[in-house]
């Protein structure tokens, strides 16, 4: 018997582009997990994992501050090294308040967003009809991490941060559009990936 693991009924691979529902990752984004991952080819999002399903929780959850919740998670295919990337949201109290960590790099997007060698979170207002009270603004981060062990980066750690902040940016646009905030949330139609 060969050690090649036994591939799940109905398993597909597709590119970035195709992940989370197709609306999460823009071409830019999907090039941008290669940087992170090594790779072009994932697991296929479970259906239920897109932003027009973390959008309509999101709408059912507001105003109320969120513990934070997966959107979707990305894999490596199986037989390729493991690789597991976790996109998330939750709703905030309000505008961010204080510093970031010191590993952080901030940059002008959004509310504040904010970018490591394994992790970036872009948080960002949205004032909707599709948010119940919608005279009032929904605080909104979006998270993008490397779910594992912490380890010293490898790589081009600036490559990486860009990157993280590219998948980021590219969710965050997605959620703000998809909930039809405003102004898409005063998100740049592109990464700003200079530090602020």
């Amino acid at each position: 018997m060969d050690g090649t693991p036994k591939t799940p009924k109905g398993y597909k691979v597709v590119s970035g582009t195709e992940l989370c529902g197709g609306k999460a990752m823009s071409a830019e984004a999907s090039k941008a997990l290669k940087v992170i991952t090594g790779t072009s080819r994932f697991e296929a999002s479970g259906e239920e994992d897109t932003i027009t399903q973390a959008a309509e929780n999101l709408i059912e959850a507001f105003p109320v501050p969120t513990v934070t919740k997966d959107i979707c998670r990305t894999y490596t295919p199986i037989g390729t090294p493991d690789f597991d990337l976790r996109i998330t949201w939750s709703l905030e109290d309000g505008a961010p308040t204080g510093p970031p960590a010191p590993e952080f790099t901030v940059l002008k997007m959004g509310e504040r967003a904010v970018t490591a060698a394994n992790k970036a979170y872009v948080r960002f207002a949205c004032r909707s009809e599709r948010l119940l009270n919608s005279s009032r603004v929904g605080h909104i981060v979006i998270g993008v991490r490397h779910w594992a062990v912490p380890t010293e980066p490898e790589g081009d750690v600036e490559a990486l941060k860009d990157a993280y902040a590219t998948v980021a940016h590219s969710v965050s646009l997605a959620m703000a559009k998809e909930l039809r905030c405003e102004k898409d949330g005063g998100l740049p139609a592109r990464p700003v990936l200079d530090p602020a």
